[in-house]
């Protein structure tokens, strides 16, 4: 009998326990999808176990987040047709906004929203916590002499981009090349032909900026690669002395190139369905935290906290960097999609290198 009474209390301990471990939320395991852009494979990788860490002991919710990574125009195309994602963080502006516009999965006004930092006494856009630019990487000794934009000019240098149309690492690329004209004083018609003599000298139009990394550091085509800066360290630090970095610019003249930001967004519609906006949002939220802000700098992302960047400004030569929306005179995003990368867009008009795609 008393065994029978005591197997009783234990059962029904061991019920209560259940139930107690269920609601306080401990066994509880969510899942949420980052479509991310193809070259921050590393990044997100330390990332997510930060933030996930930081999670479960906030919420008692043991937090899966898994990675799609690709081509930033591809990525996008893919949420659009269905790629569940709860976030995306993609290297485009206009990758982003088509999944708002095209598919209407992410709320108006997305860019908008904000974030109270304590770094600003106004809050910052909450779909921006890191910048990048785009830099070359050449072969060690730069036996072409590659200093600048208008070296890509010189005879013999074959350069590697992937393709803007698929990889927002092309788009940032080709928006530097243009720029590098313009900026400097240059005219539209001087651009156009110095952007497409560039292209003519690109003989493999990799989908994604991994792909053109393979291409010219594993592979040894072309002279020069075009590449984001946190790509440019991580090759370069994988060669082992078979590559280096040239930051573009004229002698006695601050390097010159592009503004990339590459925004982050919940995607609404999905987040709504799957019942993990909470955890989306608060996702995004912990890139602001100093903790995601080193990891970024660590990753050579450029950190919107300045605090931050002041630690890790080493690493990040002094540079002119300038917006690809002043390539436009309306200054907006939607006329720099329409006017450079559209169907019929200027990218569309330059004739490609025998062979490239």
């Amino acid at each position: 009998m008393i065994r029978k009474i005591l197997g009783s209390l234990i059962v029904a301990w061991l019920l209560f326990a259940a139930v107690w471990v269920v609601a306080s939320g401990f066994s509880r395991n969510e899942v949420i999808l980052n479509a991310a852009c193809d070259p921050t494979r590393e990044l997100w990788r330390d990332l997510n176990d930060e933030f996930t860490a930081d999670y479960e002991q906030k919420n008692g919710v043991k937090l899966v987040i898994r990675q799609s990574h690709g081509g930033s125009g591809s990525q996008a195309r893919a949420v659009i047709d269905g790629l569940p994602a709860d976030v995306v963080t993609l290297a485009m502006f206009t990758d982003t906004d088509a999944i708002r516009g095209k598919a209407k999965l992410i709320d108006d006004g997305w860019e908008k929203k904000t974030i109270a930092v304590p770094w600003q006494t106004e809050p910052v856009p909450l779909s921006l916590p890191y910048t990048s630019t785009i830099v070359f990487v050449v072969r060690s000794g730069n036996p072409k002499q590659i200093h600048d934009w208008s070296d890509l000019e010189k005879d013999g240098v074959s350069v590697i981009t992937p393709n803007p149309k698929t990889s927002g690492n092309g788009k940032w690329s080709f928006l530097a090349l243009w720029g590098s004209v313009v900026w400097r004083g240059g005219t539209e018609a001087e651009a156009e032909r110095y952007v497409g003599e560039v292209f003519r000298r690109v003989p493999v139009l990799d989908p994604a900026a991994r792909g053109a990394t393979l291409t010219f550091a594993n592979k040894g085509i072309g002279d020069v690669h075009l590449t984001w800066e946190n790509e440019a360290q991580l090759e370069v630090k994988e060669s082992n002395g078979a590559l280096e970095i040239v930051y573009p610019g004229r002698l006695g003249e601050k390097p010159l190139s592009v503004l990339a930001e590459p925004h982050v967004a919940v995607v609404d519609r999905v987040v709504d369905r799957k019942g993990t906006r909470p955890a989306a949002e608060a996702y995004l939220r912990f890139l602001f935290t100093e903790l995601a802000q080193e990891v970024i700098a660590k990753h050579y992302h450029r950190p919107a906290d300045p605090r931050v960047f002041g630690r890790w400004k080493h690493q990040f030569p002094e540079m002119d960097l300038r917006r690809a929306t002043t390539l436009v005179g309306s200054g907006k995003w939607d006329d720099v999609q329409k006017r450079f990368f559209a169907e019929g867009g200027v990218f569309d008009k330059i004739p490609l290198a025998k062979g490239a795609k």
